[in-house]
């Protein structure tokens, strides 16, 4: 059985470092997270796990005789929207010693999450797979239960998402903001087509506010030494096996390292900024709410 890649307890802990760590950053007066002059209505859309029941157009869900539920969608200016785009590959469901590539993903999206929360910004979640299509996608709200049920899609593996009428990842975050945000895109990026995915994601960076948050996935290839002289190793995205030496296993951990150079390299070439993200828990909340805070005054 695969481990879950998201502790609630360590969500809760995430949360109060966050809350203190905020706090440094909005010392005295400031001006109120709000603009505008209320909420606006924006249309109408099928209902979604989540949304209040007030919400729901009962004449027009009447016309659908309910099934889908009819839901009127409004809007409140703020300051940004924060869209988290996050890599739901199966490979992230890997690890070693229980600990799970996803796992440091989950604590990245949670921590752009609460400090979305902390300045009452509106979050949303777009999952992908290896082919940088859309797996699922959770429009941008504000809320602590809302942020829990982003957390929650993200625990979805991709094998039990929809895959009809699958979509590019670029085309999903356009559909879910319609003014600039800040979109943290947070991946291994062991992808088979990284210089693409780049290339697209420096052009989308034209409108919104993107960068990326590189989950540092050496540590799951780390693997013990083995005996054998041979060892056959199974790719559970694209189902293939193949045969490798006791050498090259030994070294799977620094060829990662060394790919995730490059892709760092290949950002910062298209005008992407990059920030690493491992397992430790307290050097990657430092680092993404010192860069959070950044962005976000940088916006403002």
């Amino acid at each position: 059985m695969t481990p879950d890649p998201i502790n609630l307890d360590d969500i809760a802990e995430i949360e109060l470092f966050i809350l203190r760590r905020m706090r440094e950053f909005t010392l005295g007066d400031h001006a109120s997270v709000f603009k505008g002059s209320g909420f606006n209505f924006v249309g109408v859309r099928d209902w979604e796990p989540g949304d209040r029941m007030a919400s729901i157009d009962w004449a027009q869900s009447s016309l659908t005789n309910f099934s889908p539920m009819i839901t009127r969608e409004f809007e409140q200016d703020s300051n940004a929207a924060i869209v988290a785009v996050a890599d739901a590959s199966a490979s992230t469901r890997c690890g070693i010693d229980g600990d799970l590539i996803a796992t440091a993903i989950a604590r990245a999206v949670a921590a752009a999450g609460l400090s979305a929360l902390f300045f009452q910004d509106r979050f949303g979640l777009v999952t992908f797979d290896d082919r940088f299509e859309q797996v699922a996608a959770v429009r941008p709200r504000i809320g602590r239960s809302h942020l829990l049920y982003c957390l929650d899609r993200y625990r979805q593996p991709v094998a039990d998402a929809s895959r009809v009428g699958t979509r590019d990842v670029v085309v999903a975050i356009e559909s879910q903001v319609r003014k600039a945000a800040l979109v943290p895109v947070i991946s291994d990026f062991l992808l088979p087509d990284a210089p693409r995915i780049l290339a697209e994601l420096s052009k989308l960076n034209a409108v919104h506010d993107v960068f990326l948050l590189m989950a540092d996935a050496r540590f799951a290839y780390d693997l013990p030494g083995v005996s054998d002289g041979w060892v056959e190793v199974f790719d559970v995205e694209s189902g293939r096996a193949r045969v490798l030496s006791r050498r090259e296993l030994g070294r799977l951990a620094e060829r990662v390292g060394a790919w995730q150079d490059e892709v760092v390299r290949m950002a910062k070439d298209v005008d992407l900024d990059v920030v690493r993200v491992g397992l430790d828990r307290w050097e990657m909340e430092t680092a993404l709410v010192e860069f959070a805070s950044e962005r976000r005054l940088r916006k403002m």
